[in-house]
């Protein structure tokens, strides 16, 4: 039987890259997969139908209430009560590598709102509907460049600090409600965005110095602690961080 089968699982920032691999895999293992992003999802949701997936794409920001009311709405009508909420959705591919005194205000509250207030929204949005359901797994995704502190990223690297710290709070709230919240730290990873990205040169070379699994990281390297963690297998964990990097970093 497939891990996932018949859970409603909906995937924030889906359109494309590391998201996009997250809502096909989880596809693949029997969930009801909706793909949310403020992008068009149409061509994940092609490639989830032609596999013989059950899928239905939604935009959604993830930082408007009224948004994300309406794709609670939509998912419940097609497929039922949420159990899974991965959220993925996050500025950073069209950051620009710079000291932290180059960064303005405008530029840290835009990471800051989507990055870190966007979880948070989405949590709440999803809620009632996991209520409904008797369960929920949460899955927030930060990244290895809080554990290292990586530097002329700070607005990125503080927001997703955040996260750590609003899985933690989040856990304690909500696990009276039978809702497992969990992070994955990801490492330096060969999405879109990362391939597109020509400052972070210096960081792969420096990144793949430091793996002990010497070869580049790729989404499909995620699946396997997603499926873990939206699943049964994890029923006892809760509030904590799982690093993936390739050995990069001990945590």
């Amino acid at each position: 039987m497939k891990r996932l089968e018949g859970k409603v699982a909906v995937v924030t920032g889906a359109a494309q890259g590391i998201g996009a691999a997250y809502a096909e895999g989880m596809a693949a293992q029997g969930a009801k997969v909706v793909v949310t992003d403020v992008e068009d999802t149409s061509a994940v949701v092609d490639r989830i139908k032609a596999a013989g997936g059950s899928v239905i794409g939604c935009h959604a920001d993830v930082t408007d209430n009224d948004s994300l009311k309406a794709m609670v709405e939509k998912a419940e009508s097609e497929f039922g009560p949420i159990e899974i909420l991965v959220n993925n959705a996050a500025i950073f591919a069209s950051l620009v590598l710079k000291p932290f005194t180059q960064i303005d205000e405008d530029e840290w509250d835009a990471v800051m709102r989507v990055n870190a207030r966007g979880p948070f929204q989405c949590v709440k949005a999803t809620l009632p509907s996991m209520q409904k359901n008797g369960r929920g797994k949460v899955i927030n995704i930060a990244s290895g460049t809080f554990l290292r502190g990586a530097p002329m990223f700070c607005h990125y690297v503080s927001s997703k600090g955040a996260i750590v710290g609003q899985t933690r709070a989040l856990a304690t709230e909500l696990g009276k409600d039978s809702i497992n919240i969990n992070c994955i730290l990801v490492g330096l990873t060969e999405s879109e965005g990362v391939k597109e990205h020509t400052q972070l040169d210096a960081a792969k070379a420096g990144t793949m110095a430091a793996r002990v699994i010497k070869r580049e990281m790729l989404p499909e390297d995620l699946l396997g602690a997603i499926y873990f963690l939206a699943s049964e297998d994890s029923d006892f964990i809760t509030g904590q961080c799982v690093n993936i990097d390739g050995g990069a970093l001990n945590y």
